[in-house]
């Protein structure tokens, strides 16, 4: 399966941890998403010559991929979680059994009840219960309640049940239920199988383990042997199971989970963002030349980050930094200033239990993260250089600017320069440009005058405009001499600029696929056997999208004008009272002077109108407006002679 580079890329880095992937095409559009055990085979699989998978989105996926996101996760089942939550929220095309508004199921204990019993809900709500899950699959929720049914003595019946019953059902025959609907049961000692319960699903387990302990020590040295073996079992069961459910919560909260991972003087942190207690995505950024400690980092990348953000219920840290008081007041202020909630956010440092696992979620993601982009970063060098050798160039390409000139029949001619930093688009110096003087369609006329503005601003080293350390025209040998000749007549010296041709059929029919032109070199360099060399054309697309979108922009605007907006001297506002008091645009070209004066024009605007609208003849010994000429400048004639006789 052909593959762009940048998938390419991301395969290469993939760990082989349990996660989520999503697939993305045109536009970041999501196309699937699916979950793994281990990322890197499962991923890798949809692109192997011999895979077994017959999907009818897998074989189009050669087409419509653009893009490979990945999520790491601590198990499958949080993996599981991860992609139901990412399946609703983004509705990818490809997913089918998961596009239903059904929740995974989860287990409900509420301690306000009389007699408080464990149940299996579809949707948690906020009614002060305790919520346990959710679970990947209703066998794992409901093979959890038989567990603690089984060693754990509460209820199983619903409340009508308890109300109606006048003897005890099977559950007390058995001994898994102590039968509050009949019998008069102790509430302290059901109310210490309730909060075993609470601790077991919670997933703090060594503390159940000491409180069951050392329950099963005073029941045998009270020769109670029957509750201690109970106990027993209990602990049993307790060490036996039951892998943690992470974000497992129903409370409205919402938290960013912050994530840190560092090499030398280099950085990644990823923030995990949980809202509504699921996981709703994550977010990374990397840091450079870093001298400061951990702690202070991470202080100033949440000052900064909340700065604007919206600031959630809780911040946690994967470790304690400085002043944390001051940090959560600084971050208070920030949410207060946002709207909406008052309450003061916590910053906190989790130990243990399910906050702290989120915690070591981040970090992972916060380490994959970082092992992607320095694997990035080491391609990005590499095509620089091989960039570099190939064109023979003086350093390494860190900076790239390509321009393109775009009209349509010789109208709305204009044209944009756009800008690759190490690659990718650094679209702050991004520039676009109104084409004055060359008229018609002349494309050499519209590129000296593009590039002679552009070098002139280089070369005088105004602020923002440094020139790049690669300049490439978009064109032909025409294209490149014309900037040539521009560089010449600015004296500018030893600049490096390159032509780059589109693919295209010559006289007889051959095919001639993307092409650099080099100055003073006879044959061109096909892109299709220099890997390296797509950046060039990825620099030329760029600025094809930006040149396109200009064009359209202006060609909108001129649709939309009326005859008002060609006549000298009337402005919006008057314009807009003309149309308001007139009625139309046909009613403001009827209307005599003394009407238009009425109307909110002065004597000199009504005046201009009815000249501008064929009302009134302009006096024959008027001048002619200046206009103009539509001849390029003399060193432009030159310079385009030059290309010319360049080609022939």
């Amino acid at each position: 399966m052909a593959l762009s580079e940048k998938v390419e890329k991301k395969l290469a880095t993939l760990p082989p941890k349990p996660g989520v992937y999503v697939f993305r095409g045109a536009g970041g559009a999501v196309l699937y998403v699916g979950k793994a055990r281990s990322l890197r085979s499962r991923v890798r699989s949809y692109f192997t010559p011999s895979t077994s998978d017959v999907r009818a989105f897998v074989a189009r996926l050669e087409v419509e991929l653009e893009d490979i996101e990945t999520f790491v996760a601590g198990s499958e089942r949080e993996a599981a979680l991860l992609e139901n939550q990412l399946i609703k929220e983004h509705q990818p095309r490809y997913n089918v059994k998961l596009r239903d508004d059904k929740e995974f199921l989860s287990l409900r204990l509420d301690p306000a009840a009389e007699w408080p019993r464990l149940e299996v809900v579809r949707r948690p709500k906020r009614d002060g219960a305790h919520y346990f899950g959710p679970y990947h699959s209703a066998t794992a929720a409901r093979q959890t309640l038989r567990l603690v049914n089984r060693h754990f003595q509460l209820r199983t019946c619903t409340d009508t049940e308890l109300k109606s019953r006048a003897r005890p059902c099977l559950q007390y025959q058995i001994q898994r239920c102590p039968g509050p609907c009949v019998f008069d049961v102790d509430r302290a000692a059901y109310g210490e199988q309730v909060d075993g319960v609470a601790l077991f699903l919670a997933g703090r387990h060594d503390e159940l383990i000491d409180q069951l302990q050392a329950r099963m020590a005073a029941a045998a040295e009270a020769m109670e042997y029957e509750q201690a073996a109970v106990h027993r079992d209990q602990i049993r069961a307790v060490e036996r199971v039951r892998e943690t459910q992470r974000v497992a919560s129903v409370k409205d909260v919402d938290q960013d989970v912050i994530g840190l991972f560092r090499r030398a003087d280099q950085a990644e942190i990823a923030v995990l963002l949980v809202r509504g207690g699921k996981i709703r995505g994550v977010r990374t950024w990397d840091f450079q030349k870093v001298s400061l400690p951990d702690d202070e980092l991470l202080a100033s990348f949440l000052v900064q980050w909340y700065g604007r953000s919206p600031v959630p219920d809780e911040v946690l840290l994967p470790r304690p930094i400085e002043a944390m008081d001051g940090l959560a007041a600084v971050l208070a202020d920030l949410r207060a200033g946002q709207g909406g909630r008052t309450a003061a956010p916590k910053v906190l440092v989790p130990r243990r239990g399910a906050k702290k696992r989120l915690v070591e979620m981040a970090m992972e993601n916060a380490h994959h993260a970082f092992r992607e982009k320095r694997l990035a970063e080491k391609d990005v060098e590499e095509r620089l250089a091989a960039i570099q050798k190939r064109l023979r160039l003086p350093g390494p390409p860190r900076r790239i600017e390509c321009v393109d000139v775009s009209h349509i029949g010789g109208e709305d001619a204009v044209a944009a320069v756009v800008s690759l930093n190490e690659g990718a688009p650094e679209k702050k110096r991004y520039r676009t440009y109104h084409v004055k003087r060359a008229r018609g369609g002349d494309d050499y006329g519209a590129m000296y005058e593009v590039l002679s503005r552009r070098f002139r601003r280089g070369r005088d080293r105004e602020k923002g405009w440094e020139l790049p350390d690669l300049f490439v025209v978009d064109g032909g040998k025409g294209q490149l001499n014309v900037a040539l000749a521009v560089l010449r007549d600015l004296e500018v010296e030893r600049f490096p600029v390159v032509g780059l041709a589109k693919e295209k059929e010559n006289a007889l029919g051959e095919k001639l696929v993307d092409r650099v032109y080099l100055p003073g070199q006879k044959n061109a360099i096909p892109l299709a056997g220099t890997p390296a060399l797509q950046m060039l054309a990825f620099a030329r697309d760029e600025a094809h999208r930006a040149s396109n979108a200009f064009r359209t922009k202006l060609g909108k605007k001129r649709r939309i004008r009326s005859e008002l907006d060609e006549v000298k001297g009337v402005g919006p506002k008057t314009r807009q009272k003309l149309l308001t008091t007139l009625g139309s645009l046909d009613a403001v070209r009827e209307a005599s002077e003394e009407a238009l004066v009425e109307a909110g024009a002065t004597r000199r605007q009504a005046i201009a109108i009815r000249r501008a609208l064929g009302r009134d003849a302009a006096p024959e010994d008027a001048a002619p407006e200046d206009t103009g000429s539509a001849l390029p400048a003399e060193a432009e004639r030159d310079a385009i002679a030059h290309a010319f006789a360049e080609l022939d």
